[in-house]
Formats: C-alpha cells, sequence, structure tokens
C-alpha cells in the first residue's frame, strides 16, 4: 500500500472550500487525469481516469463526512483499490488548510513504477495547487453539500 499526503493552504472561507470539496463532478476543473465523476447519490461517485494512458473506472462511496472538517471515501468497485480522506483546517476567517491524504495499491509495471519514482506524490501536489487556483479565482464555491456521514453503509443525514 501506498501513502501520499499533501497540504495547502487556500486564501477562502474554511466554508467554502469545504463545500467545494463536496461538488465531485468539479473534480475534472483541477484533478489531472480524471476525466469524470458522476455522483450516484449523496455518499456514492463513479470515476473515470486516465493516467499514463491507463483508462480506469471505479465507483467510491463516502464513508465519513462531516461539513467543514472532514470528508473521507474508498473504492468499493473496479480496478483501482484506494481510499483517503480531506480535512479542513481554519487558519483565520480568510485561509484554509486542505490536507489530502490518499493510500492506494499500484497495480501493475506502470503504477509501481510511477510510486517508485514519486509521480503519484507530484501529481497529488500538482493537484492541490490546481484546487487553489481555482478556488480562489472562483471566491465562491460551486455548490456544497453538508449532510454528515458517520460510518460505512451508514445513510447519510440529508438535513442541508
Amino acid at each position: 500500500m501506498s501513502t501520499v499526503t499533501e497540504s495547502v493552504d487556500v486564501h477562502v472561507p474554511l466554508h467554502t472550500a469545504y463545500n467545494q470539496w463536496t461538488q465531485f463532478e468539479s473534480f475534472p476543473n483541477f484533478m489531472g487525469g480524471v476525466e469524470s465523476v458522476t455522483q450516484i447519490d449523496a455518499t456514492h461517485n463513479h470515476w473515470v481516469v486516465n493516467v499514463a494512458g491507463a483508462r480506469r473506472e471505479f465507483d467510491t462511496e463516502i464513508t465519513e463526512q462531516h461539513p467543514d472538517e472532514r470528508v473521507a471515501w474508498k473504492s468499493t468497485s473496479g480496478d483501482t483499490r484506494h481510499a483517503g480522506v480531506v480535512t479542513f483546517h481554519r487558519l483565520g476567517d480568510t485561509d484554509t488548510r486542505v490536507t489530502i491524504q490518499l493510500d492506494w495499491e499500484p497495480e501493475g509495471l506502470v503504477e509501481n513504477v510511477g510510486d517508485a519514482v514519486g509521480a503519484d506524490g507530484r501529481q497529488v501536489k500538482k493537484d492541490a495547487k490546481a484546487f487553489k487556483e481555482f478556488i480562489e479565482q472562483r471566491g465562491l464555491e460551486t455548490g456544497g453539500w453538508r449532510g454528515n456521514v458517520d460510518t460505512p453503509g451508514a445513510r447519510p443525514d440529508t438535513r442541508r
């Protein structure tokens, strides 16, 4: 299992950074290799990615979500095994630290070589910087979901 952790400070309020991160379908705007993310329901998404010529599709489930604090997920199907968490830390009224941690199981020669030379870590760093640019240029989130999810398979709190 490989792990990457990256933090970026964004010049927007905590709720703005958090709300934008919950808009999964906007991820192709700032994540390299992500072709599309389709939100199936409040806790499930379908991803299509193309990294180094390898096109993959997989599903994810939100396993924990607490407004203005964290979003955690894991893959549930497809040929990509991974999990992650993004946490949000208030630095001031208009500044937030976003920390991304990803755990995954590289498969095949290309993914194992990429992992060995740190390509995945560089991509996460690049994506974090792109998220910063995306949200700071907009100044406002494109939407937001403020529900809570506490355990895998639990029914989410859909109050907004």
